[in-house]
């Protein structure tokens, strides 16, 4: 059972794998939950309850959780198009013809540069 639940200090662990004090207290909470016979369910609303869907491994997708479901999502999206939009800009200028006025300036420029 605590394997499924997140540790709240560390955030990237479970209770079951967590050093931190919160953690050993969730565990002991969720032993003395056990051996007075409370079911999983129970165990998890309990928690739920107490410390919010954060503490879950897997928190149900319902609006309430949507931020934890999508917003990876969405990092990765926007990402990726800015990584699109600065490739076609960095291709668009490099590949831009001169202007008459550009080539006239280089013309002038080389000429200077020979003489």
């Amino acid at each position: 059972m605590s394997s499924e639940l997140r540790c709240l200090v560390c955030q990237n662990q479970n209770l079951e794998d967590s050093n931190a004090e919160l953690a050993q207290d969730l565990r002991d909470k969720v032993y003395k939950m056990v051996q007075r016979g409370d079911s999983k369910s129970q165990i998890t609303d309990y928690m739920v309850e107490r410390y919010g869907d954060f503490v879950l491994y897997r928190p149900p997708v319902k609006p309430s959780t949507y931020i934890l479901w999508f917003s990876p999502l969405v990092l990765i999206a926007v990402g990726l198009f800015m990584l699109i939009r600065f490739i076609r800009r960095r291709t668009a200028t490099a590949d831009a013809p001169l202007s008459n006025e550009e080539r006239e300036r280089l013309q002038d420029i080389l000429k200077e540069k020979d003489s």
